[in-house]
């Protein structure tokens, strides 16, 4: 019970922008090309072809898709020579999946 009741103020303290911004958020993650590519770095750092390789998607397709996550700060890019390395920004994004993955089988 004391933990719903802080879950319920930290969302009634929450201004319109921190609303906007999270509702923003979510919908990174109803695109299901993007949580292909999320669960694919689970394993650690990938290049955009590696990528390609494991999820038997055309580059472009995926480069798009990485920019919408790394705008989204839910990946991170690391320059190597001419290769870009994604990995996902923090703990945070592989929470989010697990949870939403445990609520949809406890239905």
């Amino acid at each position: 019970m004391e933990q719903y009741d802080q879950e319920e103020q930290l969302i009634s303290n929450m201004d319109e922008e921190e609303l906007l911004e999270l509702a923003d958020l979510f919908k990174m993650f109803a695109d299901s090309t993007r949580i292909k590519i999320l669960c694919d770095l689970f394993s650690g750092e990938k290049n955009v072809g590696e990528i390609c390789d494991d999820l038997q998607m055309n580059q472009s397709a995926v480069s798009h898709q990485l920019k919408q996550l790394r705008a989204a700060k839910l990946v991170k890019g690391r320059r190597c020579g001419k290769a870009i390395y994604y990995s996902l920004a923090d703990d945070h994004v592989s929470t989010i999946i697990a949870m939403g993955r445990d609520h949809i089988e406890e239905c």
